[in-house]
């Protein structure tokens, strides 16, 4: 629709519903305005609107434009571009890829002899994205070139770019909605990326390596496919925010000139002159998953930093898992306010081209009024039932409505489409989403969730559920797209693949070659950092012979001189949540900057401390404000650069640790997923550290859920030269050796005598244990005290005490991770258990076992934690846990400690009553 015809609607709506005291009035106005805009153009248009607003709040008006729109496409007909690309060769391969998403689906769980299969998986969800999915991979999504095209064989190997204009590009990033998973494999079987073999065992990854063919995953899973999808999204929520912080640090590494402006290469280049060139991140996502909080969680802030590399489309087919999204109301007009509120372009792909003769005749705007008078629930009614119904219910509504089709047939209203069906208005949007520049752009593409499944699926509710069709509804299937197919294939759920020197392959491969290649493809392939020496960045702690520090200012110390290496320091990615100077990082402003696309605007009240707070478009920390949500995306985001940008980063995100895992497990995960690199610091950990807070701000926990995350190396170090060993291997191990693993290591803010860390000392810490000091008095009674963290200075006080007031020898033990003493104990019982010769011992037996005495195991977490390494103690031995478990509490650390009883007198009563 037009703006002129858009005022005149406006106007007459208003007259019908009673609100206008005087209609003629209200026409001279829509008719000025008609004149205007025919004259001088919407642009001309909307700023005399603009201007008017900015009047009449000065005038005391309190009115505010709706930011809900007519619910019609947002692209008018007049304004849609013509469709660059074969539609019925296109429309071929979408109906091919219907069917063997469909077919591999139900193969899935069909019933197989002596028992059932029923391994799961969707179909509903992609029928109703197949149309969004095609139009981007057959025109927008480029996939990465950069000349080193990967060998046949693998995931964008084979389709070499033919454009000589892309060299370089990294391509698109692109964010899946996970239950569509079976299509984007559908069309990797077409490009020749997968096999028929494969697709048989979708969902059957133990099964599939034994027949010779590769197991598909569930959902979008780097970690078991690394070669293939690039970001996680199965988790509901996840997607969203993941894709607006992978856009903002794609602008960060631009900024700070790491990545060349726009085009995502990594050799500097002049920014292009075309805004549609830029590298782009899109998102695809359905209406039900935006109520998550995470997926709008984030949306303020691409408004805010002008993410116009950032595309969301979301799928809105009004329906989640059990029903409408929302029933009594519409879920494309909440959506329209929430973003466009929130600073977004927003773009409303609604009706299909078949629609248009209809608008055309519609000089009365009857369906934009019918339109605005039906709710969601009723949209999903008329999507299930046939042309007849839809001409009796919805266009019988009125005499203007049932005149607009009384010459179509029953079957031609049955395939009047939404515009998420039609290649042509999803080209259109897609095209004005990424020519629009200064804000992030969502495209609201209305579908129908299950389309074309016939009766048994199409806009039922119980379609997210529907994993099969009977034999007619399979047939029906068929009929629908003109698929080459018989029967008896069609029945037996064969899947289709035209020869390699169709028409139809030979078009889809050029689409692609033309956009560069292959797409989802991962790469891990990057140059490797030099890591400095330990004595260059970490002397401070390892010789510091009785300093007193907490280990959270030696972490924030060896930051720094990180930072101030000439080869790593730019790769390094200081993430904090607004708790800088909580954690003594307030040195880091003026020395690396915060970063701020626009640079500092002000000049900061402290400008003339030399701690003060500076912005800059090129400063290295993402000061991220309070959300521990877009910290983590953000620290993802720098994670993952390796494989997404093929440029190594090193972030290291600094937060209270009881905010880490507690809050934002499900991001640590999906990290986890994505093959993340990187450190997590869990700053004021353990629960008796951080004095005075109480029960939200003490973490006892942490560490119990850090053990379930397979890839994260979890570490709880008492000293300022442990926490230095394990962050430099922790570098070694991910930027060097390139291994896929991330490090969460705790930090205290308690000052400490610091001892100096013998050399000797180093593997032991790495590997979870190591004797501190050995006890005294050889033919006395003997304990085995073994701690960590914060809790290591009440079991050295224990000691003392055991010794001098008991005659006990007292060996003490610095525990560095409970978690990495398990993994090597289950690792030496998996060895056993499979015919290892010898003595499959664990690291932590192996050091106990010479040893005499009971065992006393003291930390500052739950006792689950350091439970986890009993079963690996030397046999016939008592063993003791102390833990804080319960809820956290306000006071002292002296009083804290007493209370959770792993204090010094707690260790000594345990150790005691142990020996009898």
């Amino acid at each position: 629709m037009t703006d002129l015809s858009l005022a005149r609607h406006i106007g007459a709506i208003l007259a019908q519903a009673g609100a206008d005291l005087d209609p003629a009035e209200t026409a001279e106005w829509c008719e000025a305005l008609d004149a205007l805009t025919s004259a001088h153009g919407p642009a001309r248009a909307r700023f005399l609107l603009d201007a008017l607003l900015a009047h009449a709040r000065r005038r005391g008006v309190h009115w505010q434009p709706s930011l809900i729109t007519p619910y019609v496409n947002t692209i008018a007909l007049e304004e849609q571009p013509p469709f660059p690309g074969d539609l019925a060769m296109e429309q071929r391969l979408a109906a091919l890829m219907r069917w063997n998403a469909l077919a591999m689906v139900m193969r899935a769980n069909r019933v197989e002899s002596g028992g059932s299969a029923e391994l799961g998986g969707h179909i509903a969800s992609y029928a109703s994205a197949a149309d969004l999915f095609e139009v981007g991979f057959n025109h927008f999504f480029r996939a990465r070139v950069d000349g080193a095209p990967l060998p046949d064989g693998q995931p964008g190997g084979p389709m070499k770019p033919e454009d000589p204009a892309q060299p370089g590009h990294l391509g698109d990033l692109v964010f899946f909605q996970p239950h569509s998973a079976p299509g984007v494999y559908a069309r990797a079987f077409l490009e020749g990326r997968l096999s028929a073999d494969d697709l048989a065992h979708y969902r059957q990854e133990l099964v599939a390596p034994a027949h010779g063919a590769r197991g598909l995953t569930s959902y979008p899973h780097p970690q078991l496919m690394p070669d293939f999808w690039q970001f996680p999204t199965g988790s509901m929520g996840i997607g969203p925010i993941n894709a607006i912080y992978q856009a903002r640090f794609m602008r960060y590494l631009e900024h700070r000139g790491l990545l060349a402006p726009g085009s995502g290469a990594t050799q500097r280049r002049s920014p292009p002159e075309d805004a549609a060139q830029q590298r782009r991140v899109w998102g695809f996502f359905g209406d039900g998953e935006m109520d998550e909080p995470e997926s709008i969680a984030a949306l303020s802030l691409a408004a805010r930093e002008q993410l116009d590399n950032c595309t969301f489309v979301i799928n809105c087919n009004l329906q989640r898992l059990d029903g409408p999204v929302r029933g009594n109301g519409r879920i494309v007009d909440e959506l329209e306010s929430v973003f466009a509120g929130a600073g977004w372009h927003v773009i409303k792909c609604l009706w299909s081209s078949d629609w248009d003769v209809l608008f055309a005749r519609d000089h009365g705007h009857a369906l934009m009024r019918a339109f605005a008078h039906t709710v969601d629930g009723q949209f999903q009614t008329l999507s299930a039932k046939d042309g007849a119904f839809n001409r009796e219910v919805f266009f019988g509504q009125n005499e203007e409505l049932k005149a607009l089709v009384a010459d179509l047939r029953d079957e031609d209203i049955d395939r009047l489409r939404r515009g998420g069906h039609d290649a042509v208005k999803i080209h259109a949007a897609f095209a004005a989403a990424i020519a629009h520049t200064g804000q992030p752009t969502v495209v609201l593409a209305k579908t129908m969730k299950g389309y074309a499944m016939g009766e048994a699926a199409q806009g039922r509710m119980t379609t997210h559920q529907a994993k099969k069709l009977d034999s007619a509804g399979l047939i029906a299937f068929r009929d629908r797209f003109a698929l080459p197919m018989s029967d008896t294939d069609t029945q037996s759920l064969a899947f289709y693949k035209p020869a390699d020197d169709s028409a139809e392959l030979r078009y889809l491969q050029s689409r692609r070659r033309a956009l560069g290649g292959a797409l989802p493809a991962r790469r891990s392939d990057c140059a490797p950092v030099a890591i400095p020496s330990i004595d260059a960045t970490s002397a401070f702690a390892l010789h510091t012979d009785g300093k007193e520090m907490s280990t959270t200012m030696a972490f924030v110390r060896v930051l720094g001189n990180l930072l101030k290496d000439p080869a790593l320091g730019p790769r390094v990615v200081p993430i904090v949540a607004d708790e800088a100077r909580t954690f003594g990082m307030a040195s880091l402003f003026r020395q690396v900057g915060i970063y701020a696309p626009l640079g500092q605007l002000y000049q900061p009240e402290d400008s003339g401390s030399i701690l003060s707070y500076r912005e800059d478009k090129s400063g290295q920390i993402l000061e991220e404000g309070i959300t521990e949500a877009g910290a983590l995306s953000s620290w993802t985001a720098a994670a993952t650069s390796y494989s997404t940008h093929g440029l190594a980063m090193l972030p290291f995100y600094i937060y209270y640790s009881m905010f880490g895992f507690q809050r934002v497990g499900d991001l640590i995960w999906a990290a986890a997923d994505q093959r993340a690199r990187g450190f997590l610091i869990g700053a004021t950990a353990g629960r008796t550290t951080l004095s005075g807070e109480g029960l939200q701000h003490q973490d006892g926990t942490s560490h119990l859920v850090a053990a379930t995350v397979p890839n994260c190396k979890a570490y709880d170090p008492a000293f300022a030269g442990e926490l230095a060993v394990i962050v430099d291997r922790g570098m070694r191990e991910m930027l060097e050796e390139q291994k896929d693993v991330f490090y969460y290591v705790t930090a205290m803010n308690e000052n400490v005598a610091q001892p100096s860390l013998p050399a000797d000392a180093h593997e032991g810490v790495l590997r979870g244990l190591y004797r501190f000091r050995a006890g005294g008095h050889e033919g006395a009674r003997r304990v085995q005290l073994l701690a960590s963290g914060a809790i290591l200075g009440e079991a050295i006080k224990a000691a003392a005490v055991l010794e001098g007031a008991h005659g006990v020898a007292a060996d003490v033990w610095s525990v560095t991770s409970f978690s990495e003493l398990a993994r090597n104990g289950i690792a030496a019982e998996a060895a056993w258990r499979h015919g290892a010769t010898g003595v499959a011992r664990s690291y932590v037996g192996e050091l106990l076992a010479p040893t005499r005495g009971p065992i006393v195991i003291a930390t500052d977490y739950v006792r689950a934690v350091p439970e986890q390494i009993r079963a690996f103690l030397p046999p016939g031995r008592r063993c003791v846990t102390l833990g804080t478990d319960g809820f956290g509490r306000s006071d002292t650390r002296a009083a804290l400690r007493r209370h959770f009883e792993v204090d010094a007198a707690a260790i000594v009563q345990a150790a005691l009553r142990s020996l009898g």
